[in-house]
């Protein structure tokens, strides 16, 4: 039995990819193991789904000046000794690697045990722990047109990122009881990201009041986010992190407010749901959401209101817009060429299995 082992970790970004890709491997065979952090994100979404998990010893590489940078690259040391000797134990005949700092070690380890691996880059441009991996990688597989230019022209395919298939099959009502909503109001889905965006849901909690005169809205607000006090205010839910039930809010939701994160913005336009973008500011990350989000912008997918510009007037009158303007971008998405990631994907792991 061909044997693949999969890694990826930090957000759930970097997960909900692999998760995608795992009842196509399934189907085709393969067994798989899964590669990630200690105690990531990705370890229990991985457990759930009865894969074994290995983790490993995980340090950030940081372009900025932080304390842990002294420590963090023996971790990163240590995380590379621990994926060799996975390496030898498992014998995989590939990987796929979805990025994140965990993935390093493990790239560069299958490439020291002649393991070929294949890497995703979801983002406008490279992060620094898929460069690091580019040069071990036998392909990088890219989500945006506009990224191959930035990749070794040999290694290079544009395939799009694989998108969850139980996401599309959402059932409106069933999220409609989840939450506890009636039929008379639009829905709203404020999404910051499996971290959470403090100042998104800030702006969200600061103009619910007049929200809520015109939507009923669904908040995912991120790990330790929600804000007690709102608990059991009508029309409004909060929820830390949703899995489950992810599919019937989409199916429920009229328009959506999100992060730029690269599969985010991927799933909501495979949705084909109206959505207004606020990437993290340039200060904060490396600016890739800005990218993104410029990127669907560009192709009539999405509103943008960048961060720096959120004032609480401009956030709701950008929100009552994007409802005003709805159905355009509902066929602008609609008329838009979606890739079969998942099998372009799959083609490339036969294709490099031995």
């Amino acid at each position: 039995m061909k044997h693949i082992v999969l890694t990826g970790g930090g957000t759930a970004g970097h997960v909900t990819p692999n998760m995608a890709m795992i009842p196509v491997l399934r189907e085709a065979g393969y067994k798989i193991s899964y590669i990630g952090s200690y105690d990531g994100i990705e370890k229990k979404l991985i457990e759930e789904l009865d894969i074994p998990y290995y983790g490993i010893s995980s340090g950030k590489l940081r372009r900025y000046f932080d304390v842990k940078n002294f420590t963090d690259p023996f971790r990163v040391l240590k995380g590379f000794h621990e994926a060799k000797k996975l390496m030898k134990q498992l014998k995989p005949d590939i990987v796929f690697s979805k990025g994140g700092f965990v993935t390093v070690p493990v790239v560069i380890a299958a490439k020291k045990c002649k393991v070929p691996a294949i890497i995703h880059e979801s983002d406008m441009t490279p992060g620094l722990a898929n460069k690091l991996c580019i040069p071990s990688a036998v392909k990088v597989c890219c989500n945006f047109p506009e990224t191959v230019k930035n990749l070794p022209q040999e290694k290079a395919v544009l395939t799009g990122t694989p998108i969850r298939k139980e996401l599309l099959s959402g059932d409106k009502e069933a999220g409609r009881r989840f939450c506890g909503f009636t039929s008379d109001k639009p829905v709203l889905m404020v999404i910051g990201g499996s971290l959470g965006a403090a100042s998104v849901n800030n702006h969200i909690r600061s103009i619910l009041p007049e929200l809520l005169k015109e939507f009923q809205v669904v908040h995912l607000c991120g790990k330790d986010k929600t804000d007690e006090s709102l608990t059991g205010t009508e029309g409004y839910v909060q929820y830390e992190y949703i899995k489950n039930e992810l599919a019937d809010l989409f199916a429920l939701s009229d328009i959506v407010v999100s992060r730029a994160g690269a599969n985010a913005i991927c799933e909501i336009s495979a949705l084909h749901k109206p959505n207004l973008l606020i990437p993290l500011s340039a200060n904060a990350s490396r600016g890739d959401q800005i990218l993104n989000a410029r990127s669907f912008e560009r192709q009539g997918f999405s509103m943008v209101l960048e961060e720096e510009e959120i004032t609480d007037q401009k956030l709701l009158d950008s929100i009552r817009s994007l409802y005003s303007n709805r159905h355009s971008y509902e066929e602008t998405m609609a008329s838009g060429k979606q890739m079969d990631s998942i099998h372009h994907i799959l083609s490339l792991i036969q294709e490099y299995t031995k």
